[in-house]
């Protein structure tokens, strides 16, 4: 089985980093579509993406004071981004390389043909040194290969973090993805609020980062090679961190805490190379949400789902 068609394929950041910035912005531009016409949802879970049988969908999106709705959808199968509204009509859009300005562009005026309108604010967040959505033309790769086995890396992800978060009875969001860092996640929650979070996120508002972690998480998730770790990985951390969470001794000998992240680690390839790569990530999730759980005094029997 080549990687192009493999459960778990090669993702070397290397050779698709072009591509995965330029997706990066791209996916950026169609969440704030959907975030400039759904109502704030907690924690800002109305924002993201989701992932789906050929990729990632926004999930439909009202318009028009509810009469109608739309739904955008990254194909990365045909290559395409389609907008489907729910009167029939469709928008298709080539996956290819073009800038962002130009992806910008397109989407917009696909939009205005179906008769929706989405102002958004066209700098990149989470991003340092961005360039607006409208101006940047330095971002103009998308390499097809690459970008289907991203997908279906995020499709076996998703799929074991969706049954991780079957585990747990307690707040916990769906398993979804967060285009301003760029990555896949699912949090459970103690149940408890927590301090507003300290230091500063590249064009991110102080406000936006106190509604995100308003409370008490264990929280993981998949970097297709972003994230600062260099490499795609599988993270967890802990907000607030309790004491010496970080020195957790895990049974999974792959996966340790990077300091300067301030998470524990496991690198994709120790799962894509494993004999069970479903027992290696969910032994992984659990062993780091237990110390979390633990250090942090969670009402574990009431939170969690027997057996």
């Amino acid at each position: 089985m080549s990687d192009e068609t493999s459960a778990w394929p090669d993702l070397p950041l290397a050779s698709w980093s072009a591509t995965c910035e330029t997706l990066h912005r791209w996916t950026q531009i169609v969440g704030k579509v959907r975030m400039a016409l759904t109502p704030l949802v907690n924690h800002w879970w109305n924002v993201t993406l989701y992932v789906t049988a050929r990729g990632l969908s926004t999930s439909p999106i009202p318009c028009d004071s509810g009469s109608r709705c739309f739904e955008i959808v990254f194909d990365f199968l045909a290559h395409r981004l389609v907008i489907e509204a729910s009167d029939g009509r469709t928008e298709t859009l080539a996956l290819a390389p073009i800038s962002v300005r130009d992806f910008y562009r397109e989407l917009m005026e696909r939009l205005r043909r179906l008769g929706i309108v989405a102002h958004i604010w066209t700098m990149p967040n989470e991003i340092e040194n961005a360039v607006p959505f409208d101006r940047d033309t330095a971002h103009a790769h998308y390499d097809p290969v690459y970008a289907e086995r991203f997908f279906r890396a995020l499709l076996q992800s998703d799929r074991v973090m969706k049954g991780f978060r079957a585990r747990f009875l307690g707040k916990v969001s769906p398993v979804h993805f967060f285009w301003g860092s760029f990555d896949l996640a699912v949090t459970r929650f103690s149940g408890r609020l927590a301090p507003p979070p300290k230091g500063s996120t590249p064009n991110v508002a102080s406000w936006v980062m106190a509604e995100a972690y308003s409370h008490e998480v264990s929280s993981c998730g998949f970097w297709p090679g972003n994230g600062g770790y260099g490499r795609a990985a599988y993270y967890v951390y802990a907000y607030p961190e309790p004491a010496a969470y970080g020195k957790t001794k895990l049974r999974t000998a792959e996966a340790f805490y990077d300091e300067t992240l301030g998470q524990f680690i496991l690198p994709y390839d120790a799962v894509r190379r494993a004999s069970d790569p479903d027992a290696l990530l969910l032994g992984f999730l659990q062993e780091t949400y237990a110390a979390a759980a633990d250090l942090g005094h969670w009402d574990r029997a009431a939170l969690e789902r027997p057996g």
